[in-house]
């Protein structure tokens, strides 16, 4: 007999989770989710430093190689995808950041509903946080998922922020009220020494729940249609295939996989399913279009002194981290690594800030194409353009829903993103020549200071510039008429009755923030827009 669910819930990422305890625990359902990766469990997983021993590797990632960016002079990047349990709030460095005011307000536009704007975002974000710190109208301290500031801050960390403040920022302790500037501390979804992630906060409460059934390493195949209807899923788990019924289909796989199983499902661009042999079920172009993502670029420089993390995560400096982390639970592991960031805005103020820079105290930098980089007492200024122009694409291999799909997200490829970026780097290097930060920093080792001009300049950003881990926008929230809009307004996929999209695709704009928590109070609102829905 085939199993029957009232929801099935296709990714336990950040969306996922809180999706499938919410319509279990007060919408009442019966709720199947499905997760292709394993357990949150592990050291690794809990300690906030944890994530970057995870970054490079694949256990707990599904790593997905882009197509050579011809503007990048063909290079092939790699962008990881969480793979366990909890998704991206599991394996990331637990920054909780919400963005502007002002990019939701754009959601409301692109929608072309009031059901989106910075006014109805906010009281999500509010509800499902647990701030240590901060309250009042924007902050909640009584929510599922517990905020605080770093369990950790290093002296480079501090002297960052001053030299910030030298140069006339403002020094900021509530990044999330809406206009986020100047410079300071991030707070991080971690207490007391542990992660808090989507688990943690929407999961745990319900263990035992006879209304929730979780399957790990069940990989979704499609999207069962009976005509347009969503009538359930196949998915593979243990190398059996197995259909399962549902009265609705929630799909929160992610950026990169949701297209990819909506395109396996049927609906999709027709031309290119055809061409992979598949049905074509419902003719919609905007999936797999509209990949936005964060990228970034460093400054590298040497710095004298034991100020960073340089030698704090192997042998003696390992021992004795680990050692005061498990009896005390607090040092160095307590904390994420990353603590402080700027925003740079242009001096003339003609605009919000398009470029964040990152407080890294160390050099060696997570990525294989910075070649080169000795490890030394030294600090790292990343700088991330927030808002990017450049669009990309996520479309099929293959029919083999295995194989990872073809991702193009097209890094600098419109010449804004290289300008602002460029500033970012010119931002950097005023912070590191700002005292007390330059008292320490004895040379500059990437890009170096032959690197001067424009052109110069631009160079260093196409030969190094990443993922900063944040891909959005493949299935796009649209208003009625726009021949790209995947989903409505209110997340259902257009053409389609029961399947909805609630996961970071979802987004018509990348957030000028890390998309976790932006994620999960997009999904808290789509589950209010479908309960409230007939």
């Amino acid at each position: 007999m085939t199993e029957a669910f009232d929801y099935v819930v296709v990714g336990g990422g950040s969306a996922g989770c809180l999706a499938a305890a919410r319509l279990a625990g007060e919408g009442g359902g019966r709720v199947l989710l499905l997760e292709a990766g394993g357990p949150y469990r592990g050291l690794l997983l809990r300690a906030p430093a944890g994530f970057s021993r995870i970054l490079g590797g694949t256990r707990y990632l599904t790593q997905h190689r882009t197509l050579p960016q011809a503007q990048l002079g063909g290079r092939v990047q790699l962008i990881p995808q969480a793979r366990v349990l909890g998704g991206g709030s599991s394996v990331n460095a637990q920054a909780y950041a919400r963005g502007r005011a002002a990019d939701y307000d754009a959601w409301g536009r692109a929608t072309g509903s009031d059901l989106w704007s910075w006014v109805t975002m906010l009281p999500h974000f509010v509800r499902l946080e647990g701030n240590a710190r901060l309250a009042g109208p924007f902050h909640g301290i009584d929510g599922p998922l517990r905020v605080s500031d770093p369990g950790f801050v290093c002296r480079t960390s501090l002297l960052f922020l001053l030299a910030a403040q030298t140069l006339g920022q403002p020094l900021v302790g509530d990044f999330n009220a809406g206009a986020p500037g100047g410079a300071g501390l991030i707070q991080v979804t971690a207490r007391d020494g542990r992660r808090c992630g989507a688990v943690d906060a929407f999961l745990a409460p319900l263990a035992g729940d006879p209304r929730l059934t979780i399957r790990l390493g069940a990989r979704a195949i499609r999207v069962v249609l009976d005509g347009t209807r969503a009538a359930g899923v196949e998915y593979e788990s243990g190398g059996q295939r197995r259909v399962v019924q549902a009265g609705e289909v929630i799909v929160a796989a992610g950026a990169l996989a949701t297209p990819q199983l909506l395109m396996m499902s049927g609906i999709g661009p027709a031309d290119h399913l055809r061409a992979h042999g598949l049905a074509v079920a419902l003719d919609l172009p905007g999936v797999g279009a509209n990949l936005q993502d964060h990228c970034g670029a460093p400054v590298i420089a040497a710095a004298r002194g034991r100020n960073g993390y340089w030698r704090e995560d192997s042998g003696w400096g390992l021992v004795r981290n680990g050692l005061e982390y498990l009896l005390f639970g607090r040092g160095r592991v307590a904390g994420n690594g990353v603590e402080a960031c700027s925003f740079h805005v242009p001096e003339d103020g003609s605009r919000d800030p398009v470029v964040q820079v990152w407080c890294v105290p160390k050099t060696s930098y997570a990525d294989r194409d910075v070649r080169g980089v000795r490890n030394v007492d030294g600090i790292t200024l990343h700088a991330v353009l927030l808002r990017p122009r450049s669009r990309g694409t996520v479309r099929l291999a293959s029919a083999d829903p295995r194989a990872l799909p073809l991702v193009d997200p097209r890094y600098l490829s419109d010449a804004a993103d290289l300008a602002h970026l460029r500033e970012g780097l010119r931002a950097a290097r005023a912070l590191l020549a700002a005292r007390p930060l330059a008292d320490i920093v004895t040379a500059e080792i990437s890009p170096g200071p032959e690197a001067r001009d424009d052109a110069a300049l631009d160079a260093h950003l196409l030969r190094t510039v990443k993922t900063d881990y944040h891909p959005v926008g493949t299935c796009r929230m649209g208003a009625d008429g726009d021949p790209l809009a995947v989903l409505d307004p209110r997340c259902r996929v257009r053409g389609t009755e029961g399947l909805r999209v609630l996961d970071a695709s979802a987004m018509p704009l990348l957030p000028s923030a890390n998309t976790n928590a932006p994620t999960m109070a997009l999904a808290d609102r789509a589950i209010d827009l479908g309960l409230a829905s007939p």
